[in-house]
């Protein structure tokens, strides 16, 4: 069996929420987004975490967010840093953004041993999605390029106020991810969501669509597949849009399977999403926790400190 390792990606200051919204507390006794997603993550079996941050946040995540956490994980930080990118490139004048998602997840390829799992951190998933992630990655082979996804329906992850970000999958019938196309304004609607490319026109997406919230489970074999599809975005996306242009992970994954490098499982956890994409969405979250912890799904004071 595996030690499956957790992974946060936590490096992004959420400039559509207007702060470092990580540490923005949602619970009881002012816990975080990020207690509950490790909570639930050690009740599923995970042993260790290790978060990706910005280097200048170190200090206010290990008081706010390791500190806590220590006495029922490991812990381990990885920065994810702009110029952690493979040699021959070099950063476009101007550029202060992060390169997204499959960055992140490439800034910790040095301390990833054992087969992984994904997520954001500022998402609240919910237990079953970290059960599906644990029990696939905990006896998978060290060495397979089966990865799986944990699926959400587009319904259970959007917010009132505005539009979200999400990989709309395409599933065939055994189960397995045949594509996943990265959205990036995606809006609730009747009978479940819309997309728009340009904000002129917009596309329907029926409800029971399967999204990625980036809850992924990868073995480290994926490492070797960002070491190509990594130096080919720095070459043919960034010229495109130079201070913008994000590396998600959604593009290593489709790019793996339309290649027939890898198969992912989609496993649907039947979970609700809830996020705080803006501070409006705050008060649907500290319900959502509250009426929660009144079920007995979670205690009051989750590390009893």
């Amino acid at each position: 069996m595996n030690k499956p390792i957790l992974v946060v990606m936590a490096a992004g200051l959420g400039s559509r929420y207007g702060g470092l919204k990580q540490i923005d507390p949602v619970g009881p006794h002012g816990q975080l987004i990020i207690d509950y997603a490790v909570y639930d993550a050690v009740r599923a079996g995970f042993t260790k975490v290790v978060f990706i941050i910005k280097e200048e946040n170190h200090a206010v995540f290990e008081e706010t967010i390791g500190a806590r956490v220590r006495g029922a994980i490991d812990v381990e930080y990885v920065f994810q840093k702009i110029d952690d990118i493979p040699e021959g490139f070099s950063i476009p004048e101007g550029r202060v953004k992060p390169w997204g998602t499959a960055h992140a997840v490439w800034s910790a390829r040095k301390v990833l041993d054992q087969p992984f799992a994904v997520i954001n951190a500022d998402d609240f998933y919910g237990f079953g999605a970290f059960k599906a992630l644990y029990d696939f990655l905990a006896p998978v082979d060290p060495n397979s390029r089966e990865f799986m996804l944990a699926g959400f329906r587009v319904e259970n992850t959007l917010t009132e106020h505005g539009t979200v970000a999400r990989g709309v999958c395409e599933v065939d019938s055994s189960g397995f991810l045949t594509g996943v196309t990265e959205r990036t304004k995606i809006a609730k609607a009747p009978g479940g969501a819309k997309y728009t490319e340009d904000g002129v026109t917009w596309h329907d997406i029926p409800a029971g669509t399967v999204v990625s919230m980036n809850t992924w489970g990868f073995t480290t074999s994926l490492f070797d597949e960002m070491a190509l599809v990594f130096p080919n975005f720095l070459k043919n996306d960034v010229p495109k849009n130079p201070l913008k242009a994000e590396f998600f992970l959604p593009f290593v994954v489709d790019e793996m399977i339309r290649e027939k490098k890898a198969q992912v499982r989609v496993i649907d956890t039947g979970e609700r999403w809830y996020g705080m994409t803006y501070r409006e969405d705050r008060p649907v979250v500290v319900a959502a926790i509250e009426k929660m912890t009144a079920e007995g799904k979670y205690p009051e004071n989750l590390w009893n400190r």
